[in-house]
């Protein structure tokens, strides 16, 4: 299957060529595309991005100078790759590229919209504080209440879509933040088929976690905006 690979970037030095060559283990002599968005990084990830663009012809490196943001991270890699079928994954290591092929087995075979990799909470995840784990259970159960149960993890940052569902929904999308996927799932139409793939989210390689209490603040922003809509529909 063709796919176009998104993978935000933001200072991950010591993570770009790790997975870079995991990627490349997994797909090897496949037709895919790996967008690396990086988000004006300050240390080295542009230089070594550039390295590796010279000598695969499958990589880009998108270079972004406007405002810092995950999201529009994201829908920069959607628009600028070739290929309807569109992963996204974090680039510190803690999704794990074995995981990919099964997640496309799941997409083509039932013919999904939206495979999500999930993370299952009541398996240890080596990459999650206690905090981390006990923010996302939280903000899961009030998107459940609020919005109506979807996903088992409508926080994950690791999944599987058809481009043209980005279409559908573009106009309506908060347009910023740290979860696009939930923005999207939720403002699409209710035929949309999503598949989940339980998931260990694995300890981070290096760099720093971007979650923080600006990122809480701009998650509560975009549910209660679901919300709104959801009232006013």
């Amino acid at each position: 299957m063709n796919l176009s690979i998104i993978i935000p970037v933001f200072n991950e030095e010591k993570n770009i060529l790790k997975l870079y060559k995991k990627l490349k283990k997994v797909f090897y002599n496949k037709s895919i595309q790996i967008i690396f968005v990086n988000d004006n990084s300050y240390d080295s990830s542009g230089i070594i991005l550039d390295k590796i663009v010279k000598k695969d012809n499958q990589v880009i490196h998108y270079l972004r100078k406007k405002k810092r943001d995950l999201t529009q991270s994201c829908i920069d890699g959607f628009l600028s790759s070739k290929y309807q079928n569109i992963l996204v994954m974090d680039c510190d290591l803690q999704h794990n590229p074995k995981d990919i092929n099964f997640m496309i087995s799941k997409f083509k075979n039932k013919n999904a919209d939206f495979v999500i990799g999930t993370r299952n909470f009541n398996k240890k995840h080596y990459g999650l504080s206690y905090v981390r784990s006990f923010a996302s259970i939280t903000l899961t159960f009030v998107i459940n209440i609020l919005l109506g149960k979807k996903l088992n993890d409508p926080m994950s940052g690791f999944f599987l879509f058809k481009k043209k569902n980005y279409f559908k929904v573009k106009k309506k999308l908060y347009g910023q933040g740290y979860k696009i996927l939930f923005d999207m799932i939720y403002l699409s139409d209710k035929k949309i088929k999503i598949i989940e793939h339980d998931i260990i989210l694995y300890k981070r390689n290096s760099g720093d976690s971007k979650m923080s209490f600006k990122t809480l603040i701009q998650i509560i922003i975009q549910i209660l905006r679901l919300f709104y809509f959801r009232l006013v529909k």
